[in-house]
């Protein structure tokens, strides 16, 4: 299709030996990982030299359970777990990236608590990796937003959708955070291919290229418009070979 790399979001019984075998058998490099930040505090060194052997240079938690977001009782150990991690992660040379949605834009005083984060951890230890997609859906531009963070987004997530209506009051049961979806709500908001919603994707781009970034990830959470995914995929792909 023309992809360079790819995000590993799990490895499926897989050993790192092994998914390193397929990738070099293949052509792709391997960018990043999304690992539960549970995931990585029940091991924190094993798990991560896990992700090094398959050539990872960088791991991002995908977001956090309801206990642990901003506002929440386990929202203060979450923010000194997040820098063990990342201070093990720094010591093996990898980068750790954290993947926002739009609960972590939530004001804490006059601040985004998105940003409260990276202020009180430093950047040697925390990088981002913006999801343009939840930026926008939260209501700020995903490309100033990542010029905001210059210098500090090596990995910024290319995804587009549309949302006709109002935000859904069931929003992350589109994302697997809960059993059921409403039909009628989850036809207010579809995940699509790049190039097919709302997103102005050039501009990302060019806002990513001008901060820094090493990779753009295309994401799409779920297939639409009666495609599969990998026809989604190749969808986004073909679209960004034209700009």
């Amino acid at each position: 299709m023309g992809y360079e790399g790819v995000e590993f979001a799990g490895l499926f019984g897989n050993t790192p030996q092994a998914i390193k075998s397929m990738l070099d058998e293949i052509g792709l490099t391997s960018v990043s990982a999304h690992v539960p930040i549970d995931e990585l505090l029940g091991n924190i060194a094993g798990v991560i030299a896990d992700y090094k052997t398959i050539g990872c240079r960088f791991i991002a938690i995908p977001g956090l359970g309801e206990s642990r977001r901003p506002g929440q009782p386990d929202y203060q150990q979450t923010l000194a777990d997040i820098i063990a991690i990342g201070e093990e992660a720094k010591r093996q040379g990898i980068t750790l990236l954290y993947h926002n949605h739009d609960f972590e834009f939530v004001k804490i005083g006059d601040k985004y608590a998105l940003d409260l984060m990276y202020e009180n951890i430093p950047s040697d230890l925390l990088q981002t990796q913006l999801d343009t997609c939840w930026v926008n859906v939260a209501g700020e531009d995903p490309v100033q937003y990542i010029r905001k963070y210059s210098g500090r987004a090596p990995v910024v997530h290319l995804k587009d959708f549309v949302m006709p209506g109002k935000k859904p009051d069931q929003l992350y049961e589109l994302i697997g955070d809960s059993k059921r979806v409403d039909s009628l709500e989850a036809e207010k908001f579809e995940y699509r291919p790049n190039g097919y919603g709302v997103q102005n994707i050039p501009m990302i781009l060019e806002a990513a290229y001008e901060a820094g970034a090493e990779w753009a990830i295309v994401e799409q959470d779920s297939p639409s418009m009666g495609k599969s995914s990998m026809e989604c995929s190749r969808m986004s792909i073909e679209y960004l070979k034209t700009i």
